[in-house]
């Protein structure tokens, strides 16, 4: 993984992560962007929400990610964290997307506090 550029805090009413990004176009967007809130949508062991980042799938861009990746899913200008399997997982042990999405970072600590996340939930990303 290439070495981290910046820190953010993912927050939400009852927790907070940190992550740390990575050195990509993508995560530059985001960075200028930064702070955004939003409200969260879950799909499986993911939460994801809209950003205001336009940017285009990047050569790295994978399908199958790690717990605990953060991705950037382009078709829906989306900031997505996983921290278990989706629907789209052929087994209980793989974390597949819907389609493939840029890896912009991982979580620092311990992804599964995301299950608390509900939909609907206020999620706000800054610099840490």
């Amino acid at each position: 993984m290439t070495a981290p550029v910046a820190r953010i805090r993912v927050a939400w009413k009852g927790g907070e992560v940190i992550a740390n990004l990575r050195e990509t176009p993508t995560v530059k967007q985001l960075v200028a962007a930064l702070p955004c809130e939003a409200s969260a949508n879950t799909w499986g062991d993911e939460v994801y929400f809209e950003i205001p980042v336009t940017a285009d799938l990047e050569n790295d861009a994978r399908e199958v990610v790690d717990l605990g990746d953060l991705v950037y899913w382009p078709p829906g200008h989306a900031f997505c964290i996983f921290f278990g399997p989706t629907p789209s997982s052929r087994n209980p042990n793989e974390i597949r997307l819907y389609s493939p999405a840029n890896i912009i970072g991982k979580v620092a600590g311990d992804p599964t506090v995301f299950a608390k996340v509900r939909s609907g939930t206020k999620v706000r990303v800054e610099r840490a």
